[in-house]
């Protein structure tokens, strides 16, 4: 039987560079709550108007 070996090149990972990437996808994730909220906003307005 063959001895299957299998290797792995680990990138060093500097705590700047993960914490630079969570505050961008923490920038995305409140800017995509603030425009879901206004469009939520829009529509329940909408939907007064024109329903009432």
């Amino acid at each position: 039987m063959a001895e299957h070996q299998t290797t792995y090149d680990f990138v060093e990972v500097k705590a700047g560079d993960i914490l630079a990437e969570r505050e961008s996808e923490w920038a995305g994730f409140t800017s995509f709550v603030t425009w879901s909220t206004g469009a939520i906003i829009a529509i329940l307005i909408l939907l007064l108007i024109f329903l009432v």
